[in-house]
């Protein structure tokens, strides 16, 4: 194989290696996504701009890798704060008009999310 056929080979397998990753969901994201629900979920204060962070995030989790990363982040994060209405939390996805494949609870299985 030429040199050149070698590069396009090389860059060909570095975009399928690196595209996929690149748009991948992060948990930062997750949790930037949903600070704005904090204050509510903890009874601290109202809906505010909880609404528009949940589908935002519900936009950017195209593929089942990023649900289970939303879901699989969601709880984690749950469970290392105090004072979070697991009542509230689950109602959040009717309360804002949105429908998610997964019920929002701490006994909700991640690794089942499609």
């Amino acid at each position: 194989m030429d040199m050149f056929g070698k590069i396009a080979c090389f860059v060909l397998l570095c975009m399928v290696v690196v595209a996929p990753s690149a748009e991948a969901l992060s948990c930062s994201q997750v949790t930037s996504g949903l600070a704005p629900c904090l204050p509510y979920l903890q009874g601290r204060g109202p809906l505010g701009g909880c609404c528009s962070g949940v589908k935002d995030l519900l936009a950017a989790a195209k593929t089942p890798a990023d649900r289970k990363t939303a879901c699989t982040c969601m709880k984690s994060t749950a469970n290392s704060i105090k004072g979070i209405d697991a009542g509230k939390a689950a109602s959040i996805p009717a309360t804002c008009g949105v429908n998610i494949p997964y019920k929002i609870s701490p006994s909700t299985d991640c690794t089942k999310v499609e």
